[in-house]
């Protein structure tokens, strides 16, 4: 059996923050900073139309789905429902209740839909790049993975008249955050999903320097994507009592050390009615508390840049 030498470099920070997490300082004292993210993707999946080898078979409601060398019909009407229905029914919900929404945009997709983007547009939403294609970028070969970023930002800069600024692949590979960085107009990403606060870390680039970036965590089990997996949430009410007991952690915790807490939801997704009231009565919750911040997440990049700069030390 080979010895672990303890003193030896190791690529990944497993300590973080440790015992001693930074006071987040959020606004208005708040002991929980609540953000609310809407994926969307629709129109920018596998698809032999896009010119992919096969199918979509991620993230539907046909479990365990293969994919074909061929059109799907089936899921490809699935993810049609995202954007013709369940982003509507999201969009109104949050629009009515006056609350932010961060939005993680995959350009492809929105490109497809001119109404969701004046949409976004006319209600200030905050846009994340959730990058041109939604793929699986674990095998792209570096090249194209650094066409496809350098697409995603032309044609969201295009869309919304300013360049994006977060970014969040989902799929990404280790070459993803480097090519964002050294991209050059990402202040944050979002593709890291181990601790509840943001953090600054270090990341090296082909010409031999290291360039500091700001992590934001984002979520997979506080995320709809919970309905669609051989193990997760059947009902509402589940996703419901989820949200809610995650939340009262936090705001508990909050009173001596606040944290952040992201909630995910996708349109084809939480946008089917029966999933959407655990939306609704979540909203309702948290409205009966005071020291919270409904916030997006470039504003979370604002404040975190403004109250915990990067310590050199």
């Amino acid at each position: 059996m080979n010895k672990i030498k303890y003193n030896e470099t190791y690529s990944r920070d497993m300590v973080g923050y440790s015992k001693n997490p930074p006071h987040a300082s959020w606004p208005n004292n708040a002991n929980v900073a609540l953000q609310f993210v809407l994926n969307y993707e629709e129109g920018a999946e596998s698809n032999i139309l896009h010119g992919d080898t096969g199918s979509e078979h991620f993230l539907s409601e046909i479990i365990n789905c293969m994919s074909y060398a061929d059109r799907h019909m089936s899921m490809e009407s699935i993810y049609e429902y995202g954007s013709r229905v369940g982003f509507w029914r999201i969009y109104k919900e949050f629009y009515k209740r006056q609350l932010p929404l961060t939005i993680f945009g995959v350009a492809m997709a929105l490109a497809r839909n001119r109404d969701i983007v004046d949409a976004i547009k006319e209600a200030k939403y905050d846009v994340v790049s959730h990058g041109w294609r939604w793929i699986n970028y674990q095998k792209v070969d570096v090249v194209t993975e650094k066409q496809h970023i350098d697409q995603a930002v032309n044609v969201l800069t295009e869309l919304f008249g300013k360049v994006p600024t977060g970014w969040y692949t989902g799929r990404d590979s280790p070459n993803t955050r480097r090519l964002i960085v050294e991209q050059g107009n990402f202040l944050y990403d979002s593709d890291y999903y181990g601790d509840d606060l943001p953090f600054w870390m270090k990341v090296a680039c082909h010409d031999n320097t290291e360039k500091l970036h700001l992590i934001i965590p984002y979520t997979l089990e506080c995320n709809d994507m919970r309905f669609v997996t051989s193990s997760g949430f059947n009902t509402s009410e589940q996703f419901f009592n989820y949200l809610r007991d995650t939340f009262d952690v936090f705001y508990a915790e909050g009173e001596t050390c606040p944290k952040m807490m992201s909630i995910g939801m996708h349109c084809r997704l939480l946008g089917r009615p029966g999933r959407f009231r655990a939306l609704q009565r979540f909203l309702d919750y948290i409205q009966k508390y005071d020291k919270i911040w409904v916030c997006t997440r470039q504003q979370i990049a604002d404040h975190w840049m403004c109250m915990h700069p990067y310590n050199i030390n």
